[in-house]
């Protein structure tokens, strides 16, 4: 099986080299490539086409956000996962708004690093679980087909129902997080009830148009 190809950014190269011992270490993984500052990287993303990103945000020169914009638009294959130290909520929103697939707090633990790389690998969405739910929260006060937002939602069920956005099934979710897919169909239930939505393809439609998934 082709091992995931990865690219990291970084302008502190300590922190690349850790990066890339850890993900060299795993099973299925491998660095192809690295860059200190946003531009550079594009270009060599451009010619590497690694399967994921992670991209640090904060680097002199170009944002985090139009980095990742231009390297979704110049390297639609390439999914990229914020690394990122700020917990701002409308931080985050922007880098998922410019189709980052997901990103991860500085301060986690490496595995949890190793997973969300693996699930954005897979085509899924991840965000990291201590601010899941406010970033999802931009979700709620907005609903559509009539439906009547009904508070904010956790940070599981803003977990499951990103990951129901991004096409798991229950089963798939139930892996992923470590839960019985009863458990998460509970999650996904209660997540759909507060975002006023009535289906999976409402919460899809819903999803890209408030730029948490992108089209494609």
């Amino acid at each position: 099986m082709a091992k995931q190809r990865i690219f990291l950014v970084d302008d502190h190269a300590v922190v690349r080299e850790g990066l890339k011992a850890l993900i060299n270490s795993q099973p299925g993984m491998t660095v192809v490539g690295e860059a200190a500052d946003g531009l550079p990287a594009c270009e060599q993303v451009v010619v590497l086409r690694p399967d994921v990103v992670v991209m640090d945000v904060s680097m002199p020169g170009m944002t985090g956000s139009q980095a990742t914009k231009r390297m979704r638009q110049e390297c639609p294959t390439a999914r990229v996962l914020a690394l990122t130290v700020h917990e701002d909520k409308g931080y985050i929103r922007q880098l998922l708004a410019a189709g980052a697939a997901g990103y991860v707090l500085k301060r986690a633990a490496p595995e949890d690093l190793i997973h969300a790389i693996r699930v954005v690998a897979g085509g899924g969405v991840y965000l990291d679980p201590s601010m899941a739910g406010k970033v999802v929260g931009g979700f709620v006060g907005q609903p559509t087909n009539g439906g009547v937002a009904n508070g904010e939602l956790s940070d599981r069920e803003a977990e499951v129902a990103l990951s129901t956005a991004a096409g798991y099934s229950n089963k798939e979710i139930a892996a992923k997080l470590e839960l019985s897919i009863k458990t998460v169909e509970t999650y996904r239930a209660r997540a759909m009830e507060k975002l006023g939505l009535q289906s999976r393809s409402a919460l899809v439609r819903y999803a890209v148009q408030q730029g948490w998934l992108q089209e494609g």
